[in-house]
């Protein structure tokens, strides 16, 4: 089996528009989760979420003109890429010439571009006519994948997978396949999202799986894990991991963060929103991973948790971690870094799985945020790392992600060994 590692490294986020920001203010433990801006709202049971500020796609060489040819999440996915690709040292020269592909999870694809046409359509007295021409195109969830490849010149396949949550690990997942298999040399990939805007935080906010009850104490919202937890925190953003077949990495030189060690998939087959209450689904996409990998439970001492912040979820997964782990759970040191990013749902996978290689780089386990009374009575009783992150060697990280239809993924990086 061909051997892939991560030699890049891109991210958008709430807590900064680099890796370099976004990493450092995980290790501080802030949280950038505040009041909405992006709309007015006002009226809005949930006025809070994690939004990306001061992005501007001028600084990556795409002029404004172009940039507004592009939905939010497709211009998130773009930064994040050019981060990746300057990061591995790549070059669009390079990767128009290379068996290169792209694959991108998104989970819903263009919402303001959505929103803004339909407000145009049923406009009184405009209809059809007023709708902006670009439309189609923008909205579209694979309209970020296909700017990527467009923008680098890359002519292997450009997917986008869509499993709600879970869609920014399935697509690092597939993406592995795709270079172990020998369709693809190099691959960008991972996800993006942009879906605060009033429909969408409306959309989530009637269904009642968003946090309400902190709108004047942001910060707090998301707390994983926690006794007083009351919803997940919508947030958007982008993450991309430069994934190379080995020996195509040490043949051009370059750095290695870590190897993609393995991956694995399950359904749940039980509810459209909610997740196996015992867990059992959940830990079959975890064990899938380890076998892929070659390594057993022992093997792994962190452990990023999808780690929502809902009732539903930290229970379900507390248990589903005690399966697939088995007496190795009570020594896993586990984080939600939700709890400082809030949940960037088709990306969460991404920029999580970019936080364990991190992590694994830099000997640093994350903390849980807000961890302030462990709903210890409700079944999440492992050590979550609580409050403040903690140094340490990491030599195997997990990452699960979880989403609506049941769909769970995972993936486990390790340290690189020649």
């Amino acid at each position: 089996m061909r051997r892939v590692v991560v030699t890049g490294l891109g991210c958008v986020s709430p807590l900064g528009n680099t890796v370099e920001e976004t990493w450092n203010g995980i290790k501080e433990g802030k949280c950038g989760i505040d009041k909405i801006t992006l709309f007015d709202a006002t009226d809005y049971k949930v006025q809070i979420a994690g939004e990306v500020k001061g992005f501007d796609l001028e600084q990556y060489g795409i002029d404004h003109k172009e940039a507004r040819k592009m939905a939010r999440f497709t211009q998130f996915l773009v930064g994040a890429s050019a981060q990746a690709v300057k990061d591995a040292g790549l070059d669009k020269e390079t990767l128009s010439k290379e068996k290169a592909a792209v694959m991108i999870g998104n989970g819903i694809g263009g919402f303001d571009i959505m929103e803004q046409a339909y407000k145009k359509y049923f406009e009184p007295g405009a209809g059809v006519n007023r709708l902006p021409p670009l439309t189609a195109p923008e909205m579209i969830p694979n309209e970020a994948a296909a700017n990527v490849s467009m923008l680098y010149g890359i002519q292997g396949p450009a997917w986008t997978l869509a499993t709600a949550c879970s869609s920014g690990t399935d697509a690092l997942g597939v993406g592995l396949d795709l270079v172990r298999s020998g369709r693809a040399d190099i691959c960008l990939a991972g996800g993006t999202e942009a879906t605060i805007t009033g429909f969408g935080i409306g959309c989530f906010m009637v269904l009642k799986a968003l946090a309400s009850k902190f709108n004047d104490d942001p910060k707090h919202a998301s707390r994983p894990f926690d006794k007083d937890r009351d919803g997940f925190v919508m947030s958007e953003g982008s993450a991309v991991l430069v994934l190379e077949e080995l020996e195509h990495a040490k043949a051009r030189g370059a750095k290695i963060y870590a190897e993609f060690a393995g991956y694995g998939a399950s359904s749940d087959a039980y509810h459209v929103t909610a997740p196996l209450p015992d867990g059992t689904g959940g830990a079959k996409a975890i064990t899938r991973a380890m076998e892929d990998a070659g390594l057993k439970p022992q093997d792994i001492q962190y452990y990023n948790a999808h780690g929502t912040s809902t009732h539903a979820n930290d229970s379900g997964e507390t248990n589903m971690v005690k399966i697939a782990f088995g007496e190795h759970a009570k020594d896993l040191k586990i984080s939600s870094t939700k709890s400082m990013t809030g949940h960037m749902i088709g990306a969460a996978g991404a920029i999580e799985a970019l936080f364990c290689v991190k992590a694994i780089c830099d000997s640093y386990y994350p903390a849980t945020i807000n961890l302030e009374n462990p709903d210890v009575e409700g079944g999440c009783d492992l050590n979550y790392i609580p409050n403040k992150g903690i140094n340490g060697e990491i030599k195997a990280a997990a990452s699960a992600s979880l989403g609506f239809g049941g769909h769970n993924g995972c993936v486990i990086f390790k340290k690189f060994e020649q």
